[in-house]
């Protein structure tokens, strides 16, 4: 599916003035086509292949991808929004329709469910096998179960999320979320459009900050397990700091550098945020019974005063367009409760 890439479109121009490529992994020449012509005589558009680093793995491009299976949302509509979803392939995993306008809605429904078993933490339960099945030259999101090496082996790229990698550290900012649009922009040459939607976020995040320099309550974001399991939090490293402050909280937490742990119910009580922000996968009922269950658990402002939204996880977790979206909610949500 998408546009034929360059390659079938090169001019007579580009005949006479092809130059040596120089690609990353393997030795290239140029054809007389205008385009570089990689190992096993296969031939690579203008400008790849390419050679992006993901969570410390050199993954290579040999064109734009054509394929594209997604074993998470966030990539949605970073997808959208460069103009290629129409590249993807099939789907895997949970996709609420919340997250899309309705024109986007319907082409996420249009895109093939091959599974949508998840576990009670609202992980992705799939084998490699069912992955490779579908054919992918580029897979998005690497769920357990699936390896990295085993979907190169049967020729996919793998991406996924910087803030998830292991050993990622740091403190997260939209920058995060600018990082990522660059890299699909760059993966599927679609420099300019990649550029246009980041500028776009920047302004509406900015028109946020704008309205809320004033506020002065503190904040935590939580994920709260199902049926008395562990309650989450979540730390600098995650989307959830930044988002807090453009939105003008003060993060109770900012002095824990992790994206997400443990917290105990006692620790958050001593914290005592003034809001809360209360994310989870699509059960919002179940969530606020989660929470609201804990022993002690009224004891936190937030909590007695009812400050609280709940939110679906990819509005503030990983770093996407998504993250703006859920900002913009958090900031509406808690302004209009003054």
């Amino acid at each position: 599916m998408g546009s034929s890439t360059a390659a079938t479109t090169a001019t007579a121009a580009a005949r006479l003035t092809c130059l040596s490529v120089v690609a990353v992994l393997v030795t290239t020449a140029c054809g007389d086509d205008g385009t570089a012509e990689g190992e096993g005589g296969r031939s690579s558009p203008e400008g790849y292949p390419i050679t992006i680093d993901n969570c410390g793995h050199e993954v290579v491009f040999e064109a734009p991808p054509e394929r594209v299976v997604l074993l998470e949302s966030a990539p949605v509509t970073i997808l959208d929004g460069i103009g290629v979803f129409e590249r993807v392939q099939s789907r895997a995993g949970f996709f609420p329709l919340e997250y899309y306008d309705g024109e986007l809605a319907q082409k996420v429904q249009g895109a093939e469910a091959f599974s949508e078993d998840m576990d009670a933490s609202g992980h992705l339960m799939i084998s490699q096998e069912e992955v490779v099945a579908q054919g992918p030259d580029l897979v998005l999101g690497l769920p357990d179960g699936v390896t990295r090496a085993g979907l190169e082996d049967a020729g996919s790229a793998v991406l996924t999320q910087e803030l998830y990698c292991e050993g990622n550290g740091g403190e997260a900012s939209f920058d995060d979320v600018h990082a990522e649009i660059d890299r699909y922009g760059e993966i599927f040459d679609r420099g300019q459009e990649a550029e246009g939607l980041s500028n776009e976020l920047s302004d509406r995040v900015a028109a946020v900050e704008e309205r809320t320099r004033d506020e002065d309550r503190t904040a935590a974001v939580l994920y709260p397990s199902a049926g008395g399991g562990p309650l989450y939090t979540y730390g600098t490293a995650s989307m959830a700091h930044p988002q807090l402050d453009a939105a003008g909280f003060e993060n109770v937490f900012a002095d824990m550098d992790e994206r997400v742990f443990e917290v105990q119910t006692e620790e958050l009580i001593d914290r005592d945020p003034d809001v809360l922000v209360v994310l989870h996968q699509g059960g919002r009922e179940e969530a606020q019974e989660a929470l609201l269950q804990r022993s002690g658990i009224e004891s936190v402002a937030a909590v007695s005063e009812g400050d609280i939204r709940y939110q679906l996880f990819n509005f503030t977790e990983p770093a996407s367009p998504l993250v703006v979206d859920g900002l913009e909610h958090i900031a509406e949500h808690f302004s209009a409760r003054g």
